[in-house]
């Protein structure tokens, strides 16, 4: 299968002017990011950039906030008789105050401004764009009085730069003869804060390089280390005819029509001692300078040519040419294909190990784009989400972003454990910035007190070593995460508030906790133990603990802590269950009415991400988790992927339902935005149901092909199973999606029958797979020629570190 060309048939295309922020052309390199939008008189590139932002933190209150002990004393004073805690004096000021951090606009991401191509509206207009997301080349076409062309443009992989040539268009023998344009100018975000420094802009004497810097202060008391800044600049290419410039604006140059037009921009940032002044002498030489970390070669804007853009353009196509090659899909259904790859393509435009983890929003923004809930990360599902298709996909590379955020994350989380809630380990936050943080950023009882977000932050960390194998990887950055977590699970479970007499029982208890999206905290803590996703992922972090403590030989060493965990897994509270329209479902705390409207698909959270039913599950079980993924009610916005993850494991997933949804909720840049489903849960029915729309990118609904590779190949159990929610009226093949165990699968499913099996095994495990045909002898072929054939529902083979093998229906 040739990955790339089947990435080729699912272009962007947009007929016409593409003016607005969401219409436009998404590019990317994982660190910078560029939206290409088209105005009738312009065109215009919005920048942006993963470790660009308003680095400025408020870090108030620290001793009022107090600890979790006296908090939770106070709040268990407050009378049962109130329908809110907020009903009473103490707890609203106190929510007040530990909220005014938080409520503040920063930190937040940084529009890094933008380059605007202008051309004359009564020669020149704009036909419409097109995004190849297999190379990631965007082309606009472009009539000037009856002529064609196009301008080609596209984000460089290796350094933080966008490259844009014109084109003359001979396709149909009426090509333009000379570029359009008329004017090019760098545009500062215009809703950059104004306590700010005032950008510093140059242009150099002959017009063609045009350069801003904006510096990002810590503090505004004053020039300090932690300092940062950023400076964009734009340089035409030699052969550009520049006119001057309007003297009142240092920032745009005129040009004159020419045969020739090449333009780089290119985006510095770092620290500020780091980022070089803007100086209008600057000297324009073809010398390196330095773009960004993760750039491998010379920033060649200094005097931009055909040959320069060239040399990038062959550069760039070698690393979309290795991106597409880790796996790809061939489906019989053009939509769900479409899908998966313009999402794989936005999820390599958006992340990168060299640069910050992104956070809601990504790396595009413009204005207040970008900038709602501070563009953080939220760890109860939006941070963790866009990562679940890093590993089947086998881009588990990307998942490294993420593994940076935990280690940035884990001294603040480290540190609120000790001191507010006096527990060994850590407790990892609700919302974290990707900048110096010394305190949590919104320790808010109501939300800050989800439990389940400690282990949850955890979660990838281990799957990363089950789908890779790589013990250098669990050893050097998983384990200790890993391991901070359970110490804190264990010490809240052990606490004398969370089990004894009181509860009636023997079992160690999640109390208090809160349930994602839903209730805050209630008086008497009616809703908030056991909530359901808690207990899920606790019981999948203890499990998880103790495996890797077998798989690096730790299991003397942490014998203790192990010995904990395994005390509070055989005293493990219940799964919270109603009764329901149809029978007994997971609910998401006890005494829940079955038919609530929920935020995040908590009551099939045992399927996804608690990973303990599914497919696997004796057919009692089955049969509560499949009841309780039907008679869910979501109310939108945070389940057009984690929802249909759930359905997929259990192989429910209604696939023309789930492709109606995309479609409601899609927006014309190809991208995915959160949208509201109904009311009756927190929405009303005056509620605009798009009100999320223009938020920004939400980098979340990236992981949009997760879904299908679980509709395609399961192995989260350790045993592969192959097409378990596909259709059996619809052909399909994939190529090289990874599953448990460090294997690479490649199959096929034509006429409802599998076929073309063939498993790479990057570790020499051994391999368990369901029966492909359900029925009758198996072959397996491996690379030596030898055969061996086997029998029964589970297939197992010992293979060898880099070893082929083929699956034959005998």
């Amino acid at each position: 299968m040739n990955t790339q060309q089947q990435a080729r048939k699912h272009a962007i295309r947009h007929e016409g002017p593409a003016a607005n922020f969401f219409e436009g052309a998404l590019l990317g390199n994982g660190r910078l990011g560029a939206v290409v939008t088209t105005r009738p008189d312009a065109v215009v590139i919005h920048f942006g950039h993963n470790n660009v932002w308003d680095i400025r933190i408020a870090e108030n209150h620290r001793q009022e906030i107090g600890t979790f002990k006296s908090v939770f004393e106070r709040l268990r004073a407050i009378p049962e008789r109130h329908e809110s805690l907020m009903d009473d004096d103490w707890y609203r000021a106190y929510v007040e105050m530990s909220s005014e951090n938080y409520s503040l606009p920063y930190p937040r991401p940084m529009p890094c401004g933008s380059l605007l191509l202008g051309f004359d509206t009564r020669t020149t207009e704009v036909l419409g764009h097109t995004l190849d997301v297999a190379d990631g080349q965007c082309e606009i076409r472009l009539l000037t009085e009856g002529r064609h062309s196009v301008l080609q443009l596209f984000v460089d992989q290796r350094g933080d730069r966008l490259w844009a040539a014109w084109r003359a268009d001979a396709a149909d023998g009426s090509s333009a003869a000379l570029a359009p344009f008329n004017r090019i100018k760098l545009l500062p975000d215009p809703l950059t804060p104004q306590e700010l420094p005032a950008y510093a802009s140059a242009c150099s004497a002959d017009g063609r390089r045009l350069s801003f810097r904006q510096s990002l202060p810590r503090s505004l008391d004053g020039a300090g280390p932690q300092d940062r800044a950023f400076r964009l600049t734009a340089c035409c290419s030699a052969e550009t005819a520049v006119r001057g410039r309007p003297a009142a604006d240092a920032l745009e140059a005129r040009i004159a029509a020419t045969g020739a037009f090449v333009v780089c921009a290119a985006l510095e940032e770092g620290a500020a001692a780091e980022v070089p002044a803007t100086d209008a002498a600057e000297p324009e030489t073809q010398g390196e300078t330095k773009a960004s970390d993760g750039d491998e070669g010379a920033l060649e804007s200094g005097r931009p040519d055909e040959a320069a853009f060239a040399r990038a353009r062959e550069a760039s196509d070698r690393v979309w040419a290795a991106y597409w090659s880790r796996s790809g899909v061939a489906l019989g259904d053009e939509f769900l294909e479409k899908i998966w790859y313009r999402n794989l393509y936005f999820f390599q435009c958006a992340v990168s190990e060299n640069a910050a983890c992104p956070g809601l929003f990504a790396n595009w923004s413009y204005g207040r784009i970008g900038s709602e809930w501070h563009g953080d990360y939220h760890m109860n599902y939006n941070t963790q989400q866009p990562f679940w298709v890093a590993f089947s996909s086998n881009h588990a590379d990307k998942h490294l972003a993420y593994a940076n955020m935990v280690d940035h994350v884990l001294p603040v989380s480290r540190q609120w454990a000790r001191e507010y809630y006096g527990l060994r380990g850590a407790y990892f936050p609700h919302s974290a910035y990707p900048v110096e943080m010394s305190m949590m950023p919104y320790p808010v009882p109501h939300w800050g007190w989800e439990v389940c977000e400690t282990p949850w932050t955890v979660q990838s960390l281990w799957w990363h070593y089950l789908y890779t194998m790589e013990r250098g990887f669990l050893a050097d950055r998983a384990f200790v995460p890993m391991k901070d977590a359970v110490l804190f699970m264990v010490d809240y479970m052990k606490r004398p508030d969370a089990r004894g007499e009181a509860w009636g029982d023997d079992r160690y208890h999640i109390f208090p906790t809160v349930v994602p999206e839903l209730y805050e905290l209630t008086p008497g803590f009616r809703r908030n133990r056991d909530c359901i996703v808690d207990l899920t992922l606790t019981k999948f972090l203890f499990r998880a603990f103790g495996e890797a403590c077998a798989a690096l030989g730790r299991q003397a060493e942490e014998s203790e802590l192990l010995a904990e965990t395994r005390e509070i897994l055989r005293a493990f509270p219940d799964y919270p269950t109603a009764e329901s329209r149809l029978g007994t479902v997971f609910v998401s705390v006890a005494g829940e009415d079955p038919e609530v409207v929920y935020n995040v698909p908590n009551g099939v959270a045992t399927v996804f991400p608690g990973e303990d039913h599914g497919l696997h599950s004796p057919p009692e079980t089955y049969a509560v988790a499949e009841r309780s993924y039907r008679n869910h009610r979501n109310e939108g916005g945070n389940d057009l992927v984690f929802y249909p993850m759930a359905g997929a494991r259990l192989g429910q997933l209604d696939l023309e339902r789930f492709k109606r949804q995309i479609a409601y909720c899609m927006l014309p840049n190809g991208t995915c935005t959160d949208k509201v489903l109904q009311a009756g849960g927190r929405y009303s029915d005056t509620t605009a149901f798009d009100y999320m729309a223009p938020m920004g990118i939400w980098f979340e609904n990236f992981a949009l092909p997760a879904v299908l590779n679980e509709c395609l190949i399961q192995s989260y159990t350790g045993i592969i199973r192959l097409f378990p929610n596909w259709p059996s009226d619809r052909d399909a093949s994939f190529s090289t999606l990874r599953a448990v165990g460090g294997f690479l699968v490649s199959a096929s499913v034509r006429s409802g029958e599998a076929a073309d099996v063939e498993i790479y095994s990057e570790a020499g495990e051994r391999l368990r797979i369901y029966h492909p045909w359900g029925e009758g002898a198996v072959e397996w072929i491996r690379e030596n020629g030898e055969t061996l054939r086997m029998e029964g529902t589970l297939i197992e083979l010992e293979t060898a570190k880099g070893e082929t093998v083929r699956l034959a229906r005998a």
